[in-house]
């Protein structure tokens, strides 16, 4: 009978879609322990319980598979952040920004490493990547918000916005998660209605509430 730590065989016949995606699996396992960059075919192909041979028939090397797995962070945020549009808008961000919270903490080493441009697993693909849950932050925020063709002003704003989360978000988990989650949660909701404040102050076309509760009544 093997250890309780030894690793689990990996089964012999797979259809290709679940082999990929264990070997994009043991990749994201591997970032909990260590930065993306530091990751070698050796580990992966050792953490999967599968040979260098077959790694190679499913990705041409350690690139091709960053790109896949931190894809995978990447689809899960666009698949879970959501504001359903029921409730006051304040408390549809925080839980939004809590799932948010969730999935890069669980994932922090490779979302730093997706976000930092000089990573070496930073390329053009995974700059699309991070461009695409931008974008679905700002059109849920401009649907929730009852906006669909935004002022310059307001499309600078919540794009402003989701760059501050961005950044405290990569400061928070260099600092240690410190302040705790919900401090950082409640502060950007907070945030974004004090940007808002300012363009509504300042762009006649602006249209968004700073009450949270009324976000997408017309001034």
């Amino acid at each position: 009978m093997p250890p309780p730590d030894a690793p689990t065989r990996s089964p012999r016949r797979m259809s290709p879609q679940a082999r990929r995606a264990q070997l994009v699996s043991a990749a994201l396992d591997l970032y909990g322990a260590r930065s993306p960059e530091e990751v070698a075919v050796e580990d992966v192909t050792r953490a999967a319980d599968v040979s260098r041979a077959l790694f190679y028939r499913y990705f041409s090397g350690m690139e091709e598979l960053h790109v896949a797995a931190l894809g995978s962070v990447a689809d899960e945020l666009i698949d879970r952040v959501a504001l359903p549009g029921d409730g006051a808008l304040d408390d549809q961000l925080a839980d939004a920004l809590d799932v948010f919270l969730d999935v890069v903490g669980r994932h922090s080493r490779a979302y730093v490493a997706l976000l930092r441009s000089g990573s070496v697993v930073s390329t053009g693909e995974t700059d699309a990547l991070v461009d695409g849950v931008r974008d679905h932050i700002v059109d849920l925020l401009c649907v929730r918000g009852g906006v669909p063709e935004p002022s310059a002003l307001q499309l600078m704003t919540l794009r402003g916005w989701v760059a501050l989360v961005e950044g405290s978000v990569l400061a928070w988990l260099e600092a240690g998660r410190v302040p705790d989650r919900s401090g950082l949660r409640d502060w950007l909701v907070a945030q974004l209605f004090a940007m808002l404040g300012v363009t509504v102050a300042r762009d006649g076309d602006a249209q968004f509430s700073t009450t949270p509760s009324a976000f997408g009544t017309s001034r």
